[in-house]
């Protein structure tokens, strides 16, 4: 299946130079110069990513980037920056944005960071359930919403996919890299401690289960099962 890309840039050179090239590899691509078109058309064709300009009009691109997300928190989002500012980058990535590219770019690193993030999200495609058990934990797929054996909580997108992707394999240790591949969709390291402020926002909001540290590996979901036994056993 042909995959679909929304590019948004003012900038009228970029998109015909970015069109053209992703249109000879065979994608389709949907042109739009700002930031309320992007909106619009990224609606009406659902792409499998879209491509945004730090710098376009109409709106800003983190105002264009949180309500792509707010609509579809898998929505894969690459953002292209005129500038090479480390802080520019880890804030569009803390954002919700896979990945950022600086201008100018190599076409040829472009196309291979966009096949990268297309297989990662085949990859994540959500199976047909709605809801994850995994011993005390329910998680909601299209809510988003935690149930524990105490509350119920709606997660931000980050900590409802970072959760989905332990719950899916209890017990096993997951290394950073993995977890910034998986669940951000990185195909580097940006250098940020998102992981680490992720998981701590997470270990407050479970309930008869704890994300652990792994040494020198990195993290696993444990359920705490047996302690709930033995509490109710004295």
């Amino acid at each position: 299946m042909t995959a679909t890309i929304v590019h948004v840039d003012r900038d009228p050179d970029s998109l015909r130079f970015v069109r053209r090239a992703l249109e000879a590899q065979g994608y389709r691509v949907i042109s739009s110069h700002d930031g309320p078109e992007g909106l619009r058309r990224t609606a009406a064709h659902d792409p499998d990513l879209v491509l945004l300009d730090v710098s376009m009009s109409g709106l800003s691109c983190g105002a264009v980037m949180a309500a792509l997300l707010a609509d579809n928190p898998r929505r894969r989002i690459m953002v292209l920056s005129a500038g090479s500012d480390p802080a520019t980058k880890v804030k569009c990535l803390d954002a919700g944005a896979v990945d950022v590219l600086t201008k100018p770019f190599d076409i040829g690193e472009l196309l291979a960071r966009i096949r990268a993030h297309l297989r990662s999200a085949a990859a994540s495609v959500a199976p047909p359930t709605e809801e994850i058990v995994c011993g005390p934990l329910r998680l909601n797929l299209r809510t988003r919403r935690l149930v524990t054996a105490t509350r119920e909580i709606d997660l931000p997108q980050r900590e409802f996919a970072l959760l989905e992707y332990f719950m899916r394999r209890p017990g096993s240790a997951c290394t950073r890299a993995e977890l910034l591949a998986q669940v951000w969709g990185y195909v580097f390291d940006p250098g940020s401690n998102v992981v680490d402020v992720t998981i701590a926002r997470l270990r407050s909001k479970l309930v008869g289960a704890r994300i652990e540290t792994v040494r020198n590996v990195g993290y696993a979901l444990q359920l705490q099962l047996e302690n709930h036994a033995t509490a109710g056993s004295s």
